[in-house]
């Protein structure tokens, strides 16, 4: 038995939210340095020198991230493609039109994608967050896939609504703080909160490896 099948798996959540699989030998803090890091590198340069300028670096930021995870995991995830092309497009029109209203929207659009990807997918009995995550669950049954693609559905659900409510009322600097800082500790709880359904449905952790 090889040492590394031995070590727990991880259970994290992207920048936008989403689960993340695992990176090379089981390390997680790579996928996961790669879908914060571009928005970290948003929240400070917005507020160190401004918007427009931290809508640029976030631009630059995230396509650095896709080549990392080109050339330093072998792929580029589809939730890490999807964020991209999203920052990019969105990041484009908030510099031509001069307005962050456009940045404000990219989550809205990404929440409601994995939303009615993954809760149609659970109406037709097909867990599509298995195809997304690949192996990070080993063990998980297929009614574990299917409640874990419909909870994580019902979250994003959520979490549009919530962005659509939050950039219409509150301050760009506050809608910043809160998407940064706040959804994401909301869905690593969020994420915690399914480990006891995972553990039930046959997640293996590791715990019973000898």
């Amino acid at each position: 038995m090889h040492a590394d099948e031995t070590k727990p798996q991880a259970v994290d959540a992207t920048i936008d939210s989403a689960p993340i699989a695992l990176g090379p030998k089981g390390e997680s803090w790579l996928p996961m340095a790669l879908d914060f890091g571009p928005l970290l590198v948003f929240f400070v340069a917005t507020k160190f020198i401004g918007v427009f300028a931290g809508t640029a670096a976030f631009m630059g930021a995230i396509a650095i991230a896709v080549l990392v995870s080109k050339f330093r995991l072998g792929k580029v995830s589809p939730m890490l493609w999807l964020s991209a092309i999203l920052v990019l497009f969105f990041g484009a029109l908030t510099l031509y039109f001069h307005d962050p209203k456009f940045i404000q929207a990219k989550p809205t659009i990404i929440y409601s994608f994995f939303a009615v990807m993954l809760l149609g997918g659970w109406m037709r009995g097909k867990p599509l967050l298995r195809y997304l995550l690949q192996s990070a669950y080993s063990g998980l049954s297929e009614i574990g896939w299917l409640k874990l693609s419909r909870n994580w559905g019902l979250f994003f659900a959520a979490l549009a609504l919530a962005n659509e409510a939050m950039r219409a009322t509150l301050t760009f600097d506050m809608w910043l703080t809160i998407k940064v800082w706040g959804v994401t500790i909301v869905s690593m709880v969020f994420a915690m909160a399914n480990l006891p359904m995972l553990m039930k449905h046959g997640l293996d952790l590791g715990e019973k490896k000898s």
